[in-house]
């Protein structure tokens, strides 16, 4: 008899697939808030990340919860519904200036640990001339990729 393989619901993975050389050294920050609209980012889930170059080699955030290309966060949940974004701050851009000079955002993706998913996936937006715009993609859906990278999503 083996036991029953089930994915926990309190964890969920986030990855950001890698992109171009310049634009995995960007990093995006992980917010969680509550249904209220409460910041619960660190007291609702702790968080490790690992390399997907370096797979099974855990690392412990030291401040914040971030995300580069090529990086998978594992989020431990406490149990609830949230709504998770990510950001880049407008400091934090260079190389890649946008058409949004402002904090790169994305949009809320809504989890409910009580109907989770396993993987979520975030990548950047580009406008319809392939220029990333200053967005990021959260989706349930794995991005496309061509040549190891990711194709950015090109707004409508």
């Amino acid at each position: 008899m083996t036991p029953d393989i089930h994915h926990n619901p309190w964890e969920l993975i986030i990855y950001r697939p890698q992109n171009t050389a310049n634009l995995n050294d960007i990093r995006c920050w992980v917010k969680l808030e509550d249904m209220d609209g409460n910041d619960v980012t660190y007291t609702a889930a702790k968080a490790t990340y690992e390399w997907a170059s370096e797979p099974n080699k855990v690392n412990k955030y030291q401040k914040t919860y971030w995300l580069s290309g090529g990086v998978a966060m594992h989020l431990n949940l406490k149990p609830g519904k949230y709504k998770i974004t990510v950001s880049t701050p407008s400091d934090k851009q260079w190389p890649y200036p946008s058409e949004n000079r402002d904090q790169w955002t994305s949009n809320e993706f809504l989890y409910n640990t009580e109907n989770p998913a396993k993987v979520i996936f975030v990548y950047p937006s580009t406008n319809n001339n392939g220029f990333y715009n200053g967005k990021w993609i959260i989706s349930h859906l794995a991005p496309k990729y061509f040549k190891q990278a990711t194709i950015p999503v090109m707004e409508e």
